[in-house]
This record gives structure tokens, sequence and C-alpha cells, in this order.
């Protein structure tokens, strides 16, 4: 999938981050999405780990083949490799869902607006192309 010429930079050809608004905004939603869902067949106040479970299932998923969970898809931004703009894959995305859980790596970001979780699993959040 070719990088629309509004994501890239023109000195590096790499594409530019995604804002810490909008990466907000989808991580809220997606989480409030799987409460509603863990509330359907455990209470998250008395059992706090099926929704933490299913941000993690829902993010390897989505990420990792589509590049996108339905709360980056609202606020219109995805996630991909940072060496071809690609799918990160299964494996990639369960990597950055682990590290997303923990919640330290997402707020440790880089001079390339990449945190911790995007490096180790090779990706970048990026604006998606309308």
């Amino acid at each position: 999938m070719a990088a629309s010429t509004n994501d890239l930079p023109q000195a590096t050809g790499r594409p530019e981050p995604a804002g810490g608004g909008r990466r907000l905004i989808a991580i809220f939603i997606d989480w409030i999405l799987c409460l509603l869902v863990a509330g359907l067949y455990a209470s998250p106040s008395r059992v706090p780990w099926p929704p933490i479970v299913l941000l993690i299932l829902l993010n390897t998923v989505f990420i990792g083949l589509f590049g996108q969970t339905p709360g980056m898809r609202l606020a219109r931004i995805r996630c991909v490799s940072y060496a071809d703009g690609g799918a990160i894959g299964l494996l990639h995305g369960l990597y950055r869902a682990l590290l997303l859980a923990l919640l330290v790596p997402a707020l440790i970001a880089g001079t390339d607006g990449r945190g911790l979780h995007d490096k180790a699993a090779g990706s970048i959040v990026t604006g998606s192309p309308r």
C-alpha cells in the first residue's frame, strides 16, 4: 500500500507520526468497547483482567492484520510497518499490544514520535489517507 504524498516528509521519506490527541481518542474508544464486551460475561469492577485481555486481542488482530482498531478507524489513524508502510503481522501486533497494555512504553516516545511499543514492533502510528 503506497503512502500518499501528504504522509511523507520530503527529507526522510518516512510517514509522519499521528498526534497524541488522536492516539488517546483511539485508545479510549477501544478501551470502552473492551469494557462493554467484557461486561457481558464478567463484571470489570470485580474481575479486572477480561477487558485487558480483550484489548490485547483486539490490538493484536486488528493492527496485525488490518492496521487499525475500531478506535483508530474513528480517530482516522493507522498503525503500519515503519520499514515499508504495510501491515505489521500478528506476531509484531502481539508484541505491540502486550507493551501497550503495560502503558509505560506508550508514554515514552522518541524524537521520531514513536513510542517504545512501536519501536519494538517496528511500527508507526500515522494519519489515515482520506
